[in-house]
Protein backbone atom coordinates (compact mmCIF):
# COMPACT_ATOMS: atom_id res chain seq x y z
CA UNK A 1 0.00 0.00 0.00
CA UNK A 2 1.16 3.57 -0.41
CA UNK A 3 -0.16 6.71 0.21
CA UNK A 4 0.74 10.16 -1.95
CA UNK A 5 -0.73 13.79 -1.79
CA UNK A 6 -1.61 15.51 -5.33
CA UNK A 7 -2.09 19.12 -5.51
CA UNK A 8 -3.45 19.76 -9.51
CA UNK A 9 -6.00 22.39 -10.09
CA UNK A 10 -9.72 21.76 -11.16
CA UNK A 11 -10.72 21.26 -14.57
CA UNK A 12 -14.20 21.03 -16.45
CA UNK A 13 -13.64 19.37 -19.73
CA UNK A 14 -17.29 18.33 -21.58
CA UNK A 15 -15.93 17.03 -24.59
CA UNK A 16 -14.04 13.95 -24.07
CA UNK A 17 -15.96 11.67 -26.78
CA UNK A 18 -13.25 11.57 -29.54
CA UNK A 19 -10.06 11.51 -27.61
CA UNK A 20 -8.20 10.84 -24.13
CA UNK A 21 -5.51 13.39 -23.75
CA UNK A 22 -2.23 11.47 -23.67
CA UNK A 23 -3.85 7.64 -23.60
CA UNK A 24 -4.34 5.28 -25.89
CA UNK A 25 -7.65 4.39 -26.67
CA UNK A 26 -8.62 0.95 -27.13
CA UNK A 27 -11.89 -0.88 -28.54
CA UNK A 28 -14.41 -1.85 -25.87
CA UNK A 29 -13.12 -5.37 -25.94
CA UNK A 30 -10.47 -4.63 -24.41
CA UNK A 31 -10.97 -3.26 -21.29
CA UNK A 32 -12.87 -4.90 -17.65
CA UNK A 33 -16.68 -3.07 -17.60
CA UNK A 34 -16.55 -0.10 -15.07
CA UNK A 35 -19.27 0.52 -12.81
CA UNK A 36 -19.86 3.97 -11.56
CA UNK A 37 -22.59 4.42 -8.24
CA UNK A 38 -23.30 7.45 -7.09
CA UNK A 39 -23.71 9.05 -3.44
CA UNK A 40 -26.04 10.72 -1.42
CA UNK A 41 -28.19 12.94 -3.76
CA UNK A 42 -26.28 12.00 -6.33
CA UNK A 43 -29.22 9.74 -8.75
CA UNK A 44 -32.48 11.56 -10.13
CA UNK A 45 -35.28 10.25 -8.31
CA UNK A 46 -38.70 10.23 -10.20
CA UNK A 47 -42.16 9.79 -7.81
CA UNK A 48 -44.43 7.36 -10.00
CA UNK A 49 -48.03 7.09 -9.68
CA UNK A 50 -49.07 3.55 -8.95
CA UNK A 51 -52.03 3.03 -10.86
CA UNK A 52 -51.44 5.19 -13.59
CA UNK A 53 -47.36 4.57 -14.07
CA UNK A 54 -47.14 8.13 -14.57
CA UNK A 55 -43.51 9.57 -13.40
CA UNK A 56 -42.32 12.91 -12.23
CA UNK A 57 -38.96 14.08 -11.69
CA UNK A 58 -38.79 15.29 -7.74
CA UNK A 59 -34.84 15.09 -7.54
CA UNK A 60 -33.40 16.90 -8.75
CA UNK A 61 -35.24 19.65 -10.57
CA UNK A 62 -34.78 23.26 -10.18
CA UNK A 63 -37.43 24.79 -11.12
CA UNK A 64 -40.82 24.24 -8.77
CA UNK A 65 -37.94 22.60 -6.44
CA UNK A 66 -39.59 23.27 -3.10
CA UNK A 67 -43.15 22.19 -3.58
CA UNK A 68 -42.50 18.90 -5.78
CA UNK A 69 -39.96 17.80 -3.58
CA UNK A 70 -42.74 18.61 -0.07
CA UNK A 71 -45.62 17.34 -2.37
CA UNK A 72 -43.97 14.02 -3.57
CA UNK A 73 -40.50 12.93 -1.48
CA UNK A 74 -41.36 13.87 1.94
CA UNK A 75 -41.88 10.58 4.05
CA UNK A 76 -42.03 8.50 6.79
CA UNK A 77 -39.70 5.89 7.75
CA UNK A 78 -41.91 2.16 8.38
CA UNK A 79 -40.10 0.31 11.45
CA UNK A 80 -41.61 -2.72 10.02
CA UNK A 81 -40.18 -2.53 6.92
CA UNK A 82 -37.05 -0.76 7.53
CA UNK A 83 -38.24 1.78 4.32
CA UNK A 84 -38.71 5.20 4.24
CA UNK A 85 -42.03 5.81 2.28
CA UNK A 86 -43.83 8.62 0.90
CA UNK A 87 -46.40 10.32 2.76
CA UNK A 88 -48.40 10.22 -0.66
CA UNK A 89 -49.60 6.65 -0.27
CA UNK A 90 -50.47 6.69 -3.83
CA UNK A 91 -47.28 7.25 -5.40
CA UNK A 92 -43.57 5.22 -5.02
CA UNK A 93 -39.88 6.63 -5.54
CA UNK A 94 -38.26 4.89 -8.40
CA UNK A 95 -34.87 5.31 -10.03
CA UNK A 96 -34.79 5.85 -14.06
CA UNK A 97 -32.96 2.94 -15.72
CA UNK A 98 -32.37 4.73 -19.21
CA UNK A 99 -28.97 4.23 -20.98
CA UNK A 100 -27.96 1.55 -18.88
CA UNK A 101 -28.48 3.42 -15.43
CA UNK A 102 -25.56 5.93 -16.52
CA UNK A 103 -28.80 8.93 -17.09
CA UNK A 104 -29.90 8.64 -13.45
CA UNK A 105 -26.41 9.85 -12.36
CA UNK A 106 -25.49 12.03 -15.49
CA UNK A 107 -27.09 15.72 -15.19
CA UNK A 108 -29.32 15.46 -12.37
CA UNK A 109 -31.57 18.18 -13.38
CA UNK A 110 -31.68 17.05 -17.88
CA UNK A 111 -34.26 19.97 -18.86
CA UNK A 112 -33.02 22.02 -21.68
CA UNK A 113 -32.97 25.11 -20.06
CA UNK A 114 -29.88 23.95 -17.03
CA UNK A 115 -28.05 22.25 -20.21
CA UNK A 116 -28.34 25.93 -21.82
CA UNK A 117 -26.82 27.38 -18.92
CA UNK A 118 -24.91 24.53 -17.97
CA UNK A 119 -25.47 24.73 -14.27
CA UNK A 120 -22.39 22.85 -12.71
CA UNK A 121 -24.06 21.75 -9.61
CA UNK A 122 -26.16 19.33 -11.26
CA UNK A 123 -23.62 17.56 -13.54
CA UNK A 124 -22.43 14.77 -11.44
CA UNK A 125 -21.01 11.60 -13.07
CA UNK A 126 -21.63 13.74 -16.74
CA UNK A 127 -17.64 14.73 -17.09
CA UNK A 128 -16.29 11.46 -16.00
CA UNK A 129 -18.88 9.69 -18.24
CA UNK A 130 -17.62 11.80 -21.24
CA UNK A 131 -13.53 10.80 -20.08
CA UNK A 132 -14.17 6.92 -20.20
CA UNK A 133 -16.67 6.97 -23.17
CA UNK A 134 -13.29 8.98 -24.82
CA UNK A 135 -11.05 6.31 -23.34
CA UNK A 136 -13.05 3.39 -25.30
CA UNK A 137 -15.58 2.62 -23.00
CA UNK A 138 -19.22 1.53 -24.51
CA UNK A 139 -22.40 2.48 -22.44
CA UNK A 140 -24.03 -1.03 -22.23
CA UNK A 141 -21.22 -3.35 -23.32
CA UNK A 142 -17.87 -1.68 -20.51
CA UNK A 143 -19.75 1.20 -18.99
CA UNK A 144 -22.71 1.31 -16.57
CA UNK A 145 -24.49 3.40 -14.24
CA UNK A 146 -26.03 2.71 -10.39
CA UNK A 147 -28.09 4.89 -8.80
CA UNK A 148 -30.39 4.38 -6.16
CA UNK A 149 -32.88 6.06 -3.69
CA UNK A 150 -30.52 7.21 -1.34
CA UNK A 151 -33.25 8.25 1.30
CA UNK A 152 -33.00 4.40 1.88
CA UNK A 153 -30.38 2.30 4.43
CA UNK A 154 -27.00 1.21 2.90
CA UNK A 155 -28.02 -2.14 3.50
CA UNK A 156 -31.63 -1.95 2.59
CA UNK A 157 -32.45 -5.14 0.57
CA UNK A 158 -33.71 -3.55 -2.53
CA UNK A 159 -30.09 -1.45 -2.32
CA UNK A 160 -28.04 -4.90 -2.28
CA UNK A 161 -30.39 -7.14 -4.88
CA UNK A 162 -30.04 -3.39 -7.50
CA UNK A 163 -26.01 -3.75 -7.00
CA UNK A 164 -25.74 -7.18 -8.01
CA UNK A 165 -27.87 -6.94 -10.66
CA UNK A 166 -26.19 -4.39 -12.23
CA UNK A 167 -22.61 -6.16 -11.69
CA UNK A 168 -24.00 -9.30 -13.23
CA UNK A 169 -25.28 -7.39 -16.26
CA UNK A 170 -21.49 -5.48 -16.48
CA UNK A 171 -20.14 -8.96 -16.03
CA UNK A 172 -22.20 -10.77 -19.00
CA UNK A 173 -22.38 -7.55 -21.03
CA UNK A 174 -18.78 -7.28 -21.22
CA UNK A 175 -18.17 -11.35 -21.99
CA UNK A 176 -17.59 -12.40 -18.30
CA UNK A 177 -14.92 -9.79 -17.21
CA UNK A 178 -14.80 -8.68 -13.66
CA UNK A 179 -16.09 -5.34 -13.08
CA UNK A 180 -13.98 -1.91 -12.32
CA UNK A 181 -16.62 0.01 -9.74
CA UNK A 182 -16.44 3.70 -9.14
CA UNK A 183 -18.19 5.09 -6.53
CA UNK A 184 -18.44 8.39 -4.90
CA UNK A 185 -19.41 9.62 -1.25
CA UNK A 186 -22.10 7.75 0.45
CA UNK A 187 -21.78 5.29 -2.91
CA UNK A 188 -19.00 3.72 -1.32
CA UNK A 189 -20.54 2.71 2.19
CA UNK A 190 -23.01 0.81 0.01
CA UNK A 191 -20.13 -0.91 -1.61
CA UNK A 192 -18.97 -1.54 1.44
CA UNK A 193 -22.15 -2.52 2.94
CA UNK A 194 -22.06 -5.24 0.02
CA UNK A 195 -19.00 -6.33 0.56
CA UNK A 196 -19.08 -7.51 3.92
CA UNK A 197 -23.16 -8.82 3.64
CA UNK A 198 -22.46 -10.37 -0.03
CA UNK A 199 -18.64 -11.29 -0.29
CA UNK A 200 -18.59 -14.16 -2.46
CA UNK A 201 -20.65 -12.41 -4.87
CA UNK A 202 -18.42 -9.82 -4.73
CA UNK A 203 -15.27 -11.57 -5.22
CA UNK A 204 -16.94 -13.38 -7.95
CA UNK A 205 -17.43 -10.13 -10.24
CA UNK A 206 -15.30 -7.37 -8.82
CA UNK A 207 -11.92 -7.08 -10.25
CA UNK A 208 -10.97 -2.73 -8.83
CA UNK A 209 -12.77 -0.62 -6.37
CA UNK A 210 -12.11 3.01 -6.81
CA UNK A 211 -13.25 5.14 -4.11
CA UNK A 212 -14.20 8.64 -3.81
CA UNK A 213 -14.73 10.74 -1.14
CA UNK A 214 -16.21 8.30 0.83
CA UNK A 215 -16.86 9.16 5.11
CA UNK A 216 -16.16 5.93 5.99
CA UNK A 217 -16.52 6.71 9.76
CA UNK A 218 -19.04 9.37 9.32
CA UNK A 219 -19.33 12.99 8.38
CA UNK A 220 -19.38 14.46 11.82
CA UNK A 221 -20.24 18.67 11.60
CA UNK A 222 -22.11 18.03 7.77
CA UNK A 223 -24.36 15.05 9.22
CA UNK A 224 -25.05 16.51 13.20
CA UNK A 225 -26.32 19.48 11.33
CA UNK A 226 -28.57 18.05 8.69
CA UNK A 227 -30.31 16.34 11.23
CA UNK A 228 -30.78 19.38 13.66
CA UNK A 229 -31.13 22.15 11.22
CA UNK A 230 -31.14 20.59 7.57
CA UNK A 231 -28.88 20.85 4.82
CA UNK A 232 -28.22 23.13 2.02
CA UNK A 233 -26.87 20.69 -1.65
CA UNK A 234 -26.99 24.41 -3.30
CA UNK A 235 -25.14 27.76 -2.09
CA UNK A 236 -25.24 31.10 -3.00
CA UNK A 237 -27.87 32.61 -5.46
CA UNK A 238 -28.89 29.65 -7.02
CA UNK A 239 -29.89 28.33 -3.53
CA UNK A 240 -33.34 30.52 -4.54
CA UNK A 241 -34.15 27.98 -6.57
CA UNK A 242 -33.75 24.78 -5.23
CA UNK A 243 -34.74 22.80 -2.10
CA UNK A 244 -34.49 24.97 1.05
CA UNK A 245 -32.66 23.74 3.61
CA UNK A 246 -35.72 23.27 6.24
CA UNK A 247 -37.96 21.08 3.53
CA UNK A 248 -34.60 19.43 2.94
CA UNK A 249 -34.27 18.83 7.29
CA UNK A 250 -37.64 17.67 7.42
CA UNK A 251 -36.74 14.44 5.15
CA UNK A 252 -33.64 13.75 6.34
CA UNK A 253 -34.49 13.18 9.78
CA UNK A 254 -36.59 9.99 8.68
CA UNK A 255 -33.97 8.39 6.17
CA UNK A 256 -31.78 6.10 7.58
CA UNK A 257 -28.71 6.77 5.53
CA UNK A 258 -28.44 9.86 6.87
CA UNK A 259 -27.90 8.12 10.63
CA UNK A 260 -25.63 5.73 8.86
CA UNK A 261 -23.12 8.94 8.08
CA UNK A 262 -22.94 9.60 11.88
CA UNK A 263 -19.60 10.04 13.27
CA UNK A 264 -18.49 6.46 14.40
CA UNK A 265 -18.45 6.64 18.09
CA UNK A 266 -16.24 3.39 17.91
CA UNK A 267 -13.24 5.49 15.74
CA UNK A 268 -10.36 6.92 16.89
CA UNK A 269 -10.49 10.14 15.98
CA UNK A 270 -7.67 12.33 16.56
CA UNK A 271 -10.30 14.60 18.42
CA UNK A 272 -13.71 13.66 19.01
CA UNK A 273 -16.11 15.24 16.84
CA UNK A 274 -18.71 17.60 19.25
CA UNK A 275 -21.47 19.54 19.26
CA UNK A 276 -21.36 22.97 21.74
CA UNK A 277 -24.35 24.83 22.49
CA UNK A 278 -24.29 28.14 24.26
CA UNK A 279 -27.70 27.70 26.81
CA UNK A 280 -29.38 30.23 28.97
CA UNK A 281 -30.14 28.46 32.57
CA UNK A 282 -31.62 29.61 35.29
CA UNK A 283 -31.27 28.57 39.14
CA UNK A 284 -34.47 28.21 42.13
CA UNK A 285 -33.94 32.05 42.70
CA UNK A 286 -34.87 32.33 38.89
CA UNK A 287 -30.90 34.24 38.73
CA UNK A 288 -30.18 33.47 34.63
CA UNK A 289 -26.23 32.34 33.67
CA UNK A 290 -24.59 31.08 30.35
CA UNK A 291 -23.24 27.68 29.92
CA UNK A 292 -21.66 25.77 27.17
CA UNK A 293 -22.73 22.36 27.04
CA UNK A 294 -20.89 20.43 24.94
CA UNK A 295 -21.84 16.79 23.57
CA UNK A 296 -19.83 14.15 22.08
CA UNK A 297 -20.95 10.96 19.55
CA UNK A 298 -22.82 9.39 22.01
CA UNK A 299 -23.99 11.92 24.23
CA UNK A 300 -25.11 13.76 21.08
CA UNK A 301 -28.13 11.40 20.81
CA UNK A 302 -29.88 13.35 24.14
CA UNK A 303 -29.28 16.31 22.25
CA UNK A 304 -31.09 15.10 19.05
CA UNK A 305 -34.06 13.97 21.30
CA UNK A 306 -34.35 17.26 23.09
CA UNK A 307 -33.93 19.45 20.00
CA UNK A 308 -36.54 17.53 17.66
CA UNK A 309 -38.77 16.45 20.39
CA UNK A 310 -41.56 19.22 18.76
CA UNK A 311 -40.65 18.53 15.19
CA UNK A 312 -43.58 18.03 13.13
CA UNK A 313 -44.50 18.63 9.62
CA UNK A 314 -47.43 19.39 7.92
CA UNK A 315 -48.69 17.66 4.72
CA UNK A 316 -52.36 17.78 3.03
CA UNK A 317 -54.00 19.50 5.73
CA UNK A 318 -52.75 16.57 8.36
CA UNK A 319 -49.73 17.36 11.20
CA UNK A 320 -46.99 14.35 11.61
CA UNK A 321 -44.62 14.55 14.54
CA UNK A 322 -40.83 13.95 13.60
CA UNK A 323 -39.08 13.58 16.43
CA UNK A 324 -35.55 11.82 16.14
CA UNK A 325 -36.25 8.37 15.30
CA UNK A 326 -34.57 5.66 17.34
CA UNK A 327 -36.11 2.83 15.22
CA UNK A 328 -33.39 4.25 12.78
CA UNK A 329 -30.95 4.66 15.34
CA UNK A 330 -31.27 1.21 15.84
CA UNK A 331 -30.86 0.36 12.60
CA UNK A 332 -28.14 2.29 11.45
CA UNK A 333 -26.21 0.78 14.74
CA UNK A 334 -26.66 -2.12 12.73
CA UNK A 335 -25.20 -1.07 9.82
CA UNK A 336 -22.11 0.13 11.65
CA UNK A 337 -21.45 -3.13 12.60
CA UNK A 338 -21.58 -4.28 9.12
CA UNK A 339 -19.17 -1.58 8.06
CA UNK A 340 -16.83 -1.74 10.88
CA UNK A 341 -16.63 -5.67 9.85
CA UNK A 342 -16.11 -5.79 6.29
CA UNK A 343 -13.19 -7.14 4.75
CA UNK A 344 -11.36 -6.63 1.38
CA UNK A 345 -11.75 -9.97 -0.10
CA UNK A 346 -8.53 -11.38 -1.79
CA UNK A 347 -7.58 -10.41 -5.24
CA UNK A 348 -9.78 -7.30 -5.26
CA UNK A 349 -7.51 -4.01 -5.87
CA UNK A 350 -8.79 -1.14 -3.86
CA UNK A 351 -7.99 2.13 -4.27
CA UNK A 352 -9.44 5.47 -2.43
CA UNK A 353 -9.62 9.13 -3.00
CA UNK A 354 -10.00 11.85 -0.73
CA UNK A 355 -10.48 15.48 -0.96
CA UNK A 356 -7.91 17.90 0.92
CA UNK A 357 -7.21 21.54 1.66
CA UNK A 358 -10.63 23.03 1.91
CA UNK A 359 -11.97 23.76 5.55
CA UNK A 360 -14.49 21.11 6.60
CA UNK A 361 -17.10 21.12 8.83
CA UNK A 362 -16.38 19.18 11.98
CA UNK A 363 -17.75 20.97 15.14
CA UNK A 364 -20.69 22.62 15.33
CA UNK A 365 -21.82 25.17 17.85
CA UNK A 366 -25.25 26.49 17.80
CA UNK A 367 -26.14 29.65 19.85
CA UNK A 368 -23.35 32.12 21.73
CA UNK A 369 -22.56 33.40 24.82
CA UNK A 370 -24.39 37.13 24.33
CA UNK A 371 -27.50 35.34 22.42
CA UNK A 372 -27.40 31.84 24.21
CA UNK A 373 -29.97 28.90 23.35
CA UNK A 374 -32.83 29.14 26.09
CA UNK A 375 -34.74 26.18 24.85
CA UNK A 376 -32.97 23.10 22.92
CA UNK A 377 -35.91 22.83 20.12
CA UNK A 378 -34.53 26.84 19.01
CA UNK A 379 -31.54 24.83 17.85
CA UNK A 380 -33.81 24.25 14.92
CA UNK A 381 -34.08 27.13 13.62
CA UNK A 382 -30.80 29.14 14.62
CA UNK A 383 -28.10 28.80 12.02
CA UNK A 384 -24.54 26.58 13.00
CA UNK A 385 -20.88 27.75 13.88
CA UNK A 386 -18.18 25.72 12.89
CA UNK A 387 -15.01 24.53 13.83
CA UNK A 388 -13.15 23.21 10.77
CA UNK A 389 -10.30 20.19 9.79
CA UNK A 390 -8.81 19.01 6.34
CA UNK A 391 -10.97 17.88 4.08
CA UNK A 392 -12.95 18.74 0.75
CA UNK A 393 -16.00 20.33 1.99
CA UNK A 394 -18.07 17.88 3.16
CA UNK A 395 -16.10 14.78 4.39
CA UNK A 396 -12.93 15.10 6.79
CA UNK A 397 -9.58 13.43 5.25
CA UNK A 398 -9.90 12.06 8.23
CA UNK A 399 -12.80 9.84 7.91
CA UNK A 400 -12.36 9.44 4.31
CA UNK A 401 -8.88 7.95 4.20
CA UNK A 402 -9.40 5.77 7.34
CA UNK A 403 -11.44 2.99 5.06
CA UNK A 404 -10.04 0.04 7.07
CA UNK A 405 -8.84 -1.77 3.92
CA UNK A 406 -5.23 -2.96 2.35
CA UNK A 407 -5.56 -0.32 -0.14
CA UNK A 408 -2.85 -0.59 -3.47
CA UNK A 409 -3.05 3.36 -3.10
CA UNK A 410 -4.30 6.21 -1.43
CA UNK A 411 -4.32 9.49 -2.72
CA UNK A 412 -5.44 13.23 -1.49
CA UNK A 413 -6.41 15.73 -4.38
CA UNK A 414 -7.31 19.29 -3.93
CA UNK A 415 -10.89 19.72 -4.60
CA UNK A 416 -14.13 20.15 -3.04
CA UNK A 417 -16.82 17.22 -2.66
CA UNK A 418 -18.34 16.82 -5.53
CA UNK A 419 -15.46 18.42 -7.64
CA UNK A 420 -13.72 15.73 -7.05
CA UNK A 421 -16.17 13.61 -9.96
CA UNK A 422 -14.94 16.32 -12.51
CA UNK A 423 -11.12 17.05 -11.32
CA UNK A 424 -8.45 16.76 -14.03
CA UNK A 425 -5.83 14.74 -11.50
CA UNK A 426 -8.84 12.33 -10.39
CA UNK A 427 -9.37 11.38 -14.41
CA UNK A 428 -5.76 10.81 -14.58
CA UNK A 429 -5.57 8.51 -12.01
CA UNK A 430 -8.35 6.75 -12.64
CA UNK A 431 -7.08 6.18 -16.52
CA UNK A 432 -4.05 4.75 -14.68
CA UNK A 433 -5.31 2.41 -11.86
CA UNK A 434 -7.90 0.83 -14.50
CA UNK A 435 -5.20 0.63 -17.16
CA UNK A 436 -6.77 2.21 -20.47
CA UNK A 437 -3.87 4.57 -21.15
CA UNK A 438 -0.28 3.60 -22.50
CA UNK A 439 2.99 4.04 -19.88
CA UNK A 440 3.39 8.31 -20.23
CA UNK A 441 7.69 9.40 -20.46
CA UNK A 442 8.98 12.44 -18.05
CA UNK A 443 7.94 15.07 -19.82
CA UNK A 444 4.54 14.17 -20.97
CA UNK A 445 1.75 16.25 -19.60
CA UNK A 446 0.91 13.09 -17.02
CA UNK A 447 4.51 12.95 -15.64
CA UNK A 448 3.75 15.05 -12.53
CA UNK A 449 1.58 12.04 -11.49
CA UNK A 450 3.30 9.64 -12.22
CA UNK A 451 6.68 11.15 -10.70
CA UNK A 452 4.22 12.05 -7.45
CA UNK A 453 3.47 7.60 -7.75
CA UNK A 454 7.06 6.84 -7.76
CA UNK A 455 7.21 9.71 -4.23
CA UNK A 456 4.30 7.58 -2.85
CA UNK A 457 5.63 4.18 -3.62
CA UNK A 458 8.90 5.11 -2.04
Amino acid sequence: MSSSYIDNGCWCCPYFRNRCSNFTVKGDSDVDPVLLVSGIGGSILHSKRKKLGFETRVWVRVLLADLEFKKKLWSLYNPSTGYTEPLDNQTEIVVPQDDYGLYAIDILDPSLWVKLIRFEEVYHFHDMINMLLGCGYKKGTTLFGYGYDFRQSNRIETGMDGLKEKLETAYKASGGRKVNIISHSMGGLLVTCFMSLQQDVFSKYVNKWICIACPFQGAPGCINDSLLTGLQFVEGCESYFFVSRWTMHQLLVECPSIYEMLPNPDFNWKQQPQIKVWCKKADKEENSSVKLEIYGPSESITLFEEALKHNELNYDGKTFALPFNFSILKWAAGTRQILNSARLPDGVRFYNIYGTSFDTPFDVCYGSETTPIENLSEICHSMPQYSYVDGDETVPAESAKADGFQATERVGVTARHRQLLRHKTVFKLIQTWLGVGQKVGKHSKTSRVVDDFAIGHA
